[in-house]
Parts: structure tokens; sequence; C-alpha cells
């Protein structure tokens, strides 16, 4: 497979769903950051470069663009309402494996809303994409974000040292991977 198709939209539970985010997510996409910038900042580093919807719409037209083929981004849809994003990073079609990062809005977190869009995103790298490592990094000390690719059975790789420039200064990251051999086992 050279590019990423995918059935649309991902329905997880009647009451949310993933679809490929576009330049018309770029005001709902940007409310939400706006709106929760102080809480997105502590572990986002986009979050001081993300000033208008102009410059949402920047970053999801750069996504979408038809010559893109290392990103996948999705809007999660909580009760027909944008309340994050999630996506593929870093695509390697070659070498079979890609990242998956996310965010999400603070009224939304704890809920299982992330935890069950990470699932079906591990879900269809393995199935439809013929992906054989998923990979997640995490912000050390970002405890709700590390406990998601814990529960979803990913295993800790380590440190990657001053991974993140974050508002100046570099941070840590915990790398954490999944294998598909290590899936099926999970899954059957």
């Amino acid at each position: 497979m050279t590019s990423a198709t995918i059935s649309l939209p991902i329905t997880i539970a009647p009451n949310l769903y993933l679809r490929q985010a576009g330049i018309a997510d770029a005001p709902a996409v940007f409310n939400l950051i706006n709106t929760h910038r102080n809480y997105l900042r502590q572990w986002l580093p986009f979050i001081d470069q993300s000033q208008s919807v102009k410059d949402t719409e920047h970053f999801l037209r750069s996504v979408t663009a038809p010559g893109n083929r290392s990103d996948l981004v999705f809007a999660i849809l909580y009760e027909e309402e944008v309340v994050g994003i999630i996506g593929y990073k870093q695509i390697d079609y070659v070498n079979q494996k890609l990242e998956i990062g996310y965010w999400l809005g603070e009224p939304y977190q704890g809920k299982g809303i992330m935890l069950r869009s990470c699932a079906a995103l591990v879900r269809h790298a393995f199935n439809s994409m013929n992906m054989n490592r998923v990979q997640i990094n995490v912000g050390v000390g970002n405890e709700k974000s590390s406990n998601i690719p814990k529960k979803l059975g990913f295993v800790f790789e380590g440190i990657e040292r001053d991974g993140e420039l974050l508002h100046g200064r570099f941070h840590d990251l915990e790398n954490y991977s999944l294998l598909k051999r290590e899936w099926q086992a999970q899954e059957g």
C-alpha cells in the first residue's frame, strides 16, 4: 500500500467518530485550542503558534495537500462537536511504521474518547494499512497521555532525551511502541 485509504467516518460509538480533518474544520479546531489554550499549552509545542484561524487553516492545508503522504489527520467528533485531533504522523510505507499523535480539549478528558480513538487508529493501521509498528511519544510527566499506550498494550521503549522543544526548553519524551504480532496476540 502506498497511501492511506480510509473508509470514513470511522465510527467508534453512536456519539463518537473520526473523520478526516479539512480546511472547513479550522474555525472549530482553532476555537477549541483558543478556549483551552492554557491547558493544552502544558504539553503541546504548537499552541503558541496557533494564534488565529488562519494559523489553523495553514496547518490543515499542509496535512491535506495532495502531495502529503506522511501525515493523516482526523477530527474527533463527540456528540457532533469537534473535541480534539488525532492522526498518523511520519507514515513510512517502506518500513511499515507510523506514529500516532493526539490532543483533546480539557472538558472531554476522562470519558474514554482518546483511548477509543487511538484503539480505532491502531486497528486500522494494522488491518488496513499493513503497518508492522505503531509508535506513540508522550512528554515525560504527562500521565493522562501516557496512560493511553499503556492501556492499549504498548511497550515502553525508553526516554528520548530532549525529544521536543516545548516553549523554549527541551523536554524528554517517553517512547511506546506496539508491533503487529503483539497486537494480534492481544486481539485474539
